[in-house]
């Protein structure tokens, strides 16, 4: 097992990890629209907020070695599942078929008031 951080996506807000790479996967802990300099919430519509998650997902693969190709499973957590529709406008282009297998639910209430959460499970 072994620990992924990079300083390009925000850093954990609790007593977890970025990232774990074991077993020929990675884990990546559900991140959230964090501004990486103050480590506050960034508000803006649905898929902005997504858009700014998927990329955070991105440094975090890329400290792996890894690309958006590897992802084999996502988890989104919605504050509200009305953002459905939109989120799914930004989450297309970060992925080609085959898709990755994914969840989405209404969450309620997420960590530090995110409308969005997002987590997933790559493939080396």
């Amino acid at each position: 097992m072994k620990q992924i951080t990079t300083n390009s996506a925000p850093k954990a807000i609790g007593p977890y990890s970025q990232a774990i790479l074991s077993n020929n996967f990675l884990f990546i802990s559900c991140q959230f629209p964090v501004d990486l300099l103050n480590g506050n919430l960034i508000e803006g519509s649905p898929s902005l907020q997504a858009e700014i998650i998927l990329k955070n997902i991105g440094e975090i693969l890329k400290a792996a070695g890894l690309t958006y190709k590897n992802i084999v499973k996502t988890e989104i957590f919605l504050s509200r599942m009305d953002y459905f529709a939109e989120v799914n406008k930004a989450y297309s282009p970060f992925f080609s078929e085959p898709y990755p297998a994914r969840t989405t639910i209404e969450a309620g209430s997420l960590p530090k008031g995110a409308d969005i959460g997002i987590a997933a499970i790559a493939a080396l």
